[in-house]
């Protein structure tokens, strides 16, 4: 047997591939594949307003007042206002205004804008960005907890306090962080982008053009053109209006000359049904500003969220009462909590109740001074007893099995059982 390693005869069996004409192995390797890396912004904003800023005034150079901390990219943020200056040199001429990383985090990268809102409503904001401009060093970056990006001459202090920004004794301030992210980005050969949903908008491009209405609301006095399939599909409500009732002889129908039906609401106000309007076909709020706008008593149940919160309940719009919740919820403080848990409760806003009766319940000897505190007891006895169910809920229970000492503790801060103010010990 020749055992010769130097022989390099093809051994018997098929023929090469390359002899056969198929394709090599070099013509069968897979399709190739691809990556790329993708650095853009997480985007996130907050808004600050500062209540009582002429009461803030005098606290110090270099103090300041801190807002709630807001999650953007996967860290926290806050805002830093100085009322009387960040830099002693300044001598208080100047306000302040930084954003601080309030989270722990090394060479986090951010572009960041500050805009000093127009109370006047003509939109001349003061407004500083490093969004849509090319940066010489790049996106800005904060060391470490702590560190702050913003502005030691923000404002002038004489020029501020006799400005637009400076409405009713309050500064609203907004806020935007972008976090600087990269990432791989693999994909197959044939991947295809498909973007966000814009039903919304062609929903809203049909209302505003009036195209193809067949129905007309009458909203005390005021007309409103609208599509029945789109109010009925949204609201059990309209359904019943709209549907059941023509089973039964059109009873609503007031105007057959341009065959249109004409229904008759007059349990709204025409603003409330205009958003309310807005939100059917366009599933969106309507701008904060109208939300806010209040009548000059300044009550909760004034504010256009609160009355669309009403309508929502009464008109079986779920997601529009809960978006209302979620807005209302923004505003809650030791003032307002009383008379917002008062509204929650009467429109089976469940979730801003919840969130009332905690809130009031963490910061109740402060609570039970205010005048809306005073409201509940006179007007809804029920809910009184639900704060206080709420904080004896919070408390780990009483061996002897009566109320905890911590309840009464706060109570007898402000007032006793029978309801009597009660002076505080000094």
């Amino acid at each position: 047997m020749d055992d010769d390693a130097g022989d390099a005869s093809p051994p018997p069996g098929p023929a090469p591939l390359a002899a056969t004409g198929a394709p090599s192995l070099r013509d069968m390797a897979a399709s190739p594949t691809s990556s790329r890396s993708v650095t853009e912004t997480v985007n996130g904003s907050h808004r600050f307003v500062i209540q009582g800023y002429s009461l803030a005034k005098g606290m110090g150079v270099g103090k300041h007042i801190a807002s709630e901390t807001f999650t953007v990219g996967g860290y926290q943020w806050a805002i830093y206002f100085y009322p009387d200056g960040k830099n002693p040199e300044d001598n208080s001429a100047y306000v302040s205004v930084f954003i601080a990383l309030a989270s722990e985090g090394t060479d986090v990268r951010a572009l960041f804008e500050l805009t000093l809102q127009d109370q006047s409503g003509k939109g001349k904001h003061k407004v500083h960005s490093h969004f849509d401009r090319s940066l010489e060093s790049g996106p800005y970056t904060l060391k470490y907890r702590g560190s702050m990006w913003g502005y030691k001459r923000f404002f002038r202090r004489t020029a501020l306090e006799t400005s637009d920004f400076l409405k009713d004794d309050c500064l609203r301030i907004n806020c935007t962080v972008g976090v600087v992210v990269s990432t791989i980005d693999y994909s197959g050969p044939h991947s295809i982008q498909v973007p966000d949903s814009d039903i919304g908008y062609h929903f809203g491009s049909l209302l505003d053009s009036n195209e193809g209405v067949d129905v007309i609301l009458n909203v005390s006095g005021e007309r409103f053109h609208a599509h029945k399939l789109v109010l009925a599909a949204r609201s059990t409500v309209f359904r019943s209006k709209l549907f059941d009732d023509e089973s039964e002889g059109d009873k609503n129908e007031v105007n057959e000359s341009e065959d249109l039906k004409e229904i008759v609401l007059d349990d709204l106000e025409p603003k409330v049904f205009k958003a309310m309007l807005h939100f059917i076909y366009r599933d969106t709020l309507v701008d904060d500003y109208e939300l806010d706008a209040s009548s000059s008593m300044g009550s909760i149940f004034d504010t256009l969220a609160a009355k669309l919160l009403a309508a929502a309940d009464k008109y079986d719009l779920g997601r529009l009462r809960l978006l209302c919740e979620s807005y209302l919820c923004k505003g809650i403080s030791v003032a307002s909590v009383a008379s917002t848990l008062a509204l929650a409760d009467s429109h089976h806003a469940m979730e801003l109740k919840a969130v009332c009766l905690k809130f009031a319940a963490e910061n109740l000897s402060a609570v039970i001074r205010t005048d809306g505190f005073d409201c509940l007891k006179d007007n809804c006895p029920s809910l009184q007893s639900e704060i206080l169910r709420t904080v004896a809920g919070c408390e780990e229970p009483c061996s002897s099995g009566g109320k905890s000492q911590s309840v009464w503790g706060q109570l007898s801060d402000g007032g006793d059982t029978s309801g009597r103010r009660v002076r505080p010990r000094i």
